[in-house]
């Protein structure tokens, strides 16, 4: 303990580094949801002891920015860790109120040490004229510790006591848990389980309070955390309780007393867990009496500590010794708390030295209580040999295969385990022997028999030699084979099994060849579970048989992620259609020379209950693959053409992706122009997005009769990814394209000094190309200015990308629609972009 004191005092502190406390001084309001950045500037904050601590909807807070003046741009806010469902950060700066909002599972990476959330403020604090806090459905602010401004530059110097903290902390838990499990690896006594579950459960509460469990599971912060902390301090509570009671002798302590400390231990647990059902228990109500029975539990143990001390109890005085720092800390902590002393980080860096401090000397203090149980683990140990020998011999039988005397399910079982259990990598292969019902059939059940052992002696003699090889016969015609090594042993049996196929046996006149059907999956990149290594194994036997049989397939983690991406979203595409999950982002198409926003893309998003809002390159195939592709994309036409419809000259032209099912057919061109009759959309506002890989469709020349039928009613046509395939030039002379889109990897390569490998040369000749033929070119993926102005140079008409907007629910300013496809109308200002996270 004093190393680490002197360890701590003599850490570095840089000038000027002190934190800057912001929730002393703080004042809160209530808003409703729907309140702005200005209704939350404008609020009415209460700063005095009637300020309100939580509301139904948004609770703010009011920090004093005039202390803010000497922090430097990317100062850090530190937040005390608390329990809500959105946070946000708003800062009044010289551009105005910006305000970055979270929600729980959009803090990953922001944790800091000390049970704290870090967001990084861009603006120096001179320039911040106001700073506000404000949480959604927040449990209470009353039970928030701090709210802390800190330099950039001294945040690892304010870090670094944590660190080393911890990191003794962590040494000193974990050394504590392996001496208290190895000593002792028989029976346990009661006393020795309650004292391991404190010792783990005090480590993974100083590993999530202290946010140090966040470097290894970054979602393991905010209000996880918080009713983590909940939790892990009512079993802390109960199981240090437990283990007083167990330790003590029998007989030192009256009955009553024994009973109240085990009702208590029971009270923390399930007031802990009551304390972090926050959504459905009064926050500051439960952690009260979790406090409360955390008082009382202090009182109970001295209570009981002294009664023992007066029967000349032995062992309390070793409780005693470890004890004490713990049970006074924790008071300390009490009081604070309870709001009866101010906050101050000593407390709790002091909790977890002192934790530290207990599991040391206890560890060391109740080993005197073993000796006794390893004498009798000595003697149990002896009789366990015994045993073992007889039930050596019984497993051998339990675990042979009467028909071939290899293994059998059991002993493969047992084998795979064991290898499992080294972590060294092996391969099992499943081999199945071909025609096994054709052999019962004409030879009869013996001449089945004779094959079965014929390939079980072939298999034998192939892995014979190879160290740690078992094969077994697991079910009727079925055998593996387990076969340690990497990829080259594998690769080694496959040449083996293969040399296997058609080796002939006999049955009395009869000679036939051996057939063998072999599926193979690899531990642990597979699968590292036994039965999950099993069935893919099993998968890529199947794979086998289907492909004609005798021969092997290796599994590929495609097949099942195809297979099960097919069961599960082809049955939500279902539903998802009658619920409405299938939306449209839409992404400007912007006018390069004039910065007009001109028209805007059509992108498919699921906003799936389980997956969240996903992309297209996650269900496009499968669901394709199932059938119902065609009725998806059929909606997406619909969903755009109901958007151009409502919003008409602000949509501008609206471009969407066409697949070759929609455009294949005699009726394609009919049924597109139908749905813009219905909708009222004239022809103009639609533009047909189409790859080479449409173009190269089976049905190839109806899609393109298809596409010259819209392009003479007036859609437009764009060929999509153009420069990527082989066949761009003969698709720009069999369709009639109006649009030609660069590919955005070519664009990807015009700007960092990445053009040295000709892609600038690429770009020049698709837009001298497109040109030359009349075609609008429109670039996609442009994400840099840099990029921009290479291609406004070379005389590319449009552009998309992140530097003009992401793709986003429709929300843009009304634009005219250009009256000539080449040349965009002068629009308003192209919106800015989201300026996104404080740190992003």
């Amino acid at each position: 303990m004093a190393m680490l004191l002197l360890c701590l005092g003599l850490l570095p502190r840089p000038a000027g580094a002190a934190p800057i406390d912001l929730r002393r001084d703080a004042c809160a309001a209530v808003l409703p949801d729907n309140g702005g950045d200005a209704a939350v500037i404008a609020a009415r904050y209460r700063c005095d002891a009637a300020a309100p601590t939580r509301g139904a909807a948004w609770t703010w807070l009011r920090l004093d920015a005039a202390r803010l003046g000497g922090l430097p741009a990317g100062w850090h806010l530190l937040v005390d860790q608390a329990r809500f469902d959105r946070i946000a950060v708003l800062i009044d700066g010289p551009r105005g109120a910006v305000r970055s909002s979270y929600r729980p599972q959009d803090l990953r990476g922001r944790a800091a040490p000390g049970g704290l959330l870090r967001f990084v403020v861009p603006v120096a604090g001179r320039d911040v004229r106001g700073l506000f806090i404000g949480f959604h459905r927040v449990d209470d602010l009353s039970l928030m510790r701090k709210v802390v401004a800190q330099p950039a530059q001294a945040q690892s110097a304010a870090d670094r006591p944590w660190l080393l903290l911890m990191g003794l902390f962590s040494g000193v838990m974990l050394s504590a848990l392996a001496y208290n499990v190895v000593i002792h690896a028989g029976q346990r006594s009661a006393f020795q389980r309650w004292y391991l579950a404190w010792v783990a459960i005090a480590f993974a509460y100083g590993m999530m309070w202290t946010n140090m469990a966040a470097f290894a599971v970054p979602a393991l912060v905010g209000p996880l955390a918080v009713r983590l902390d909940f939790v892990l301090v009512g079993l802390m509570v109960a199981a240090g309780n437990m283990f007083f009671f167990a330790v003590v002798e029998d007989g030192k302590l009256p009955r009553a007393l024994v009973r109240i400390g085990q009702a208590l231990a029971v009270s923390g647990a399930v007031l802990g867990c009551a304390a972090a059902a926050d959504g459905w228990l009064p926050p500051v109500m439960t952690d009260r009496l979790l406090n409360y029975v955390i008082a009382l539990t202090a009182i109970t143990v001295g209570t009981s500590c002294w009664v023992a001390v007066r029967r000349r109890s032995r062992v309390v005085w070793f409780y005693l010794a470890g004890w004490s720092p713990v049970i006074v800390v924790f008071l300390a902590r009490l009081t604070r708390n309870l709001g009866l002393v101010r906050q101050h980080d000593a407390v709790d860096m002091a909790t977890f030295a002192a934790l530290g401090f207990e599991a040391l000397v206890l560890s060391l203090a109740i080993a005197d209580r073993f000796r006794t149980a390893r004498r009798e683990l000595e003697i149990a140990d002896q009789r366990r040999e015994v045993d073992q020998a007889e039930a050596k011999a019984l497993r051998l039988a339990a675990q042979t295969d009467f028909l071939t005397g290899l293994g059998n399910r059991a002993a493969f079982q047992a084998d795979a385990h064991a290898l499992i259990t080294t972590g060294m990598p092996f391969s099992l292969f499943l081999v199945d022997v071909d025609y096994l019902k054709d052999a019962n059939d004409r030879l009869g059940h013996a001449g089945g028999d004779a094959l079965l052992r014929h390939v079980a002696t072939l298999l034998s003699r192939m892995v014979e030699g190879v160290e740690g090889a078992r094969v077994a016969r697991i079910g009727g015609d079925e055998f593996t084979l387990l076969l340690p090594g990497g990829a080259a042993a594998a690769e080694e049996a496959i040449a083996w099994l293969a040399d296997l196929q058609g080796a002939s046996w006999s049955f009395g006149a009869q000679v036939r060849g051996v057939s063998l059907s072999t599926g193979s999956a690899c531990f642990p990149v597979d699968g590292e579970a036994l039965d999950l290594l099993y069935q893919n194994a099993d998968l890529a036997l199947y794979h086998a048989k289907r492909l004609g049989r005798t021969r092997h397939y290796r599994y590929d983690p495609l097949q099942r992620i195809l297979r099960d991406l097919q069961t599960e979203f082809a049955a939500d595409a279902e539903d998802a259609l009658l619920r409405g999950e299938f939306v449209l982002h839409l992404q400007p198409i912007v006018g390069l020379a004039s910065g007009a926003i001109c028209g805007h893309e059509a992108l498919l998003r699921w906003q799936h209950p389980q997956q969240g809002l996903m992309r297209p390159d996650r269900f496009a195939d499968v669901l394709v693959a199932e059938n119902i592709g065609l009725r998806v994309q059929e909606h997406v036409l619909d969903l755009a053409l109901e958007c151009l419809s409502r919003h008409g000259e602000r949509v501008g032209t609206l471009s969407v992706n066409f697949t070759a099912a929609q455009l294949a057919g005699p009726r394609a061109a009919r049924r597109v122009l139908d749905r813009l009759s219905h909708y009222g959309v004239a022809p103009r506002r639609l533009c047909v997005e189409v790859t080479e890989g449409v173009m190269l469709d089976r049905a190839s020349d109806n899609i393109a009769a298809t596409l010259r039928t819209l392009h003479d009613a007036g859609v437009g046509i764009a060929l999509d990814d153009f420069g990527t395939g082989y066949a761009s030039l003969k698709h720009l002379r069999r369709v009639p394209v109006d649009r030609i889109k660069i590919d955005r990897s070519f664009v990807a390569g015009i700007g960092g000094g990445g053009a040295d490998d000709g892609t600038l040369a690429i770009v020049r000749a698709i837009v001298g190309l497109g040109r030359g033929l009349g075609k609008i070119v429109v670039a996609e993926g442009v994400e840099t200015e840099e990029q921009a102005q290479q291609l406004r140079r070379l005389g590319c008409d449009l552009a998309q990308g992140y530097l003009f907007g992401r793709p986003a629910p429709f929300k843009a300013p009304v634009i005219a629609l250009p009256t000539d496809a080449s040349t965009p109308a002068a629009p308003p200002a192209v919106p800015e972009r989201s300026s996104g996270a404080i740190a992003a």
